[in-house]
């Protein structure tokens, strides 16, 4: 059985295949494959994965260098002070699409041009009589064309290259970067426009049962986990999903799973948590207190949110566009 075929039996419950986007665990759901997780993709609706590793990473930078509107090498300050306090998601998103609308203008990668990302994953044991976080670091790579992506194992040097078939519907509804990045920047930066450009597009496959919104929420989440996205693109998507009910905002600052202080953005799914969690559960967008992009995704579940625990995330530590797979920045 070859890899590729291996990869689509682990994945063959998601309702939403992506496989772009499966990068930062791919070759950590290869390895363990008689472990169930749930996948983070930027193009799922459940945008994280809850990966069990032997090693647990104890420290991470929390200075890290990102992808800020196409330009690499920019060093992210430490979070200046923010007051979230009384702030609807709306108000919040808003803000966010202003500021990042406001960004210079966008460097588009080449069809031959890799993205590169480190991430920090985690899970937490999701049972009441427990709390073990476990982090590890994973580093991948997409070319901007979808043709290829490559991983690298944690505490590994050997690099892995898959070649891929992301543009013109060869790999079924998987995008590549090139493909979504074109979308987007299609996209207004108006709300309602831009959610009823996304609904035309009807680019993801359908889920029985959902409400208008709940797939409007997918459709913008999919959007949002796009290697690179145009500064006014991003605003629209910000602002259609300001349009969405159901959102909140932590009044506070929290750490991301890279150390890194950040805003939190809930929104309530009706998808079951992992095994053996219990109550509600949340998807949060976190985001950069100053650029105001997207620096990771976590999953909380809880009573409520107040009294939530994680239980699944991906933080960005490094994003950079390459000239070969192997390059960090």
């Amino acid at each position: 059985m070859d890899e590729m075929t291996r990869l689509r039996e682990l994945r063959a419950t998601v309702p939403l295949p992506d496989r772009g986007r499966l990068a930062p665990g791919r070759a950590l759901l290869l390895a363990a494959a008689g472990t169930e997780q749930r996948r983070r993709t930027g193009r799922t609706r459940r945008r994280l994965v809850l990966v069990a590793v032997a090693a647990a990473v104890t420290a991470v930078a929390v200075t890290v260098s990102v992808l800020v509107g196409g330009h690499t090498g920019r060093k992210v300050e430490p979070a200046a002070p923010v007051d979230l306090r009384g702030l609807s998601a709306a108000q919040l998103l808003e803000r966010a699409a202003r500021v990042v609308a406001a960004e210079p203008g966008d460097t588009v990668p080449t069809a031959k041009q890799w993205i590169y990302t480190k991430s920090v994953q985690e899970s937490e044991d999701a049972r009441k009589d427990s709390a073990t976080r476990k982090l590890y670091v994973s580093e991948s790579w997409i070319r901007y064309d979808g043709s290829a992506m490559a991983d690298r194992m944690p505490m590994q040097k050997q690099l892995q290259v898959t070649p891929m078939h992301l543009e013109n519907g060869g790999e079924g509804d998987d995008r590549s970067p090139r493909e979504l990045y074109r979308f987007v920047a299609t996209l207004p930066a108006d709300g309602d426009r831009t959610l009823a450009a996304i609904r035309a597009a009807h680019a993801i496959g359908d889920i029985k049962g959902e409400t208008k919104t709940q797939r409007a929420y997918r459709e913008i989440s999919v959007l949002l986990g796009a290697d690179v996205l145009p500064s006014k693109g991003l605003a629209g998507l910000y602002l259609a999903l300001a349009t969405l009910p159901g959102g909140s905002v932590t009044d506070h600052l929290v750490e991301n799973a890279a150390g890194r202080r950040v805003i939190a953005v809930s929104y309530e799914t009706s998808d079951p948590g992992p095994q053996g969690s219990d109550g509600r559960m949340w998807d949060q967008w976190l985001l950069d207190p100053q650029t105001y992009r997207v620096v990771g995704t976590r999953m909380v579940t809880g009573d409520t949110l107040a009294t939530a625990k994680a239980v699944g995330g991906n933080s960005t530590i490094t994003k950079a566009v390459v000239t070969k797979a192997g390059q960090t920045g």
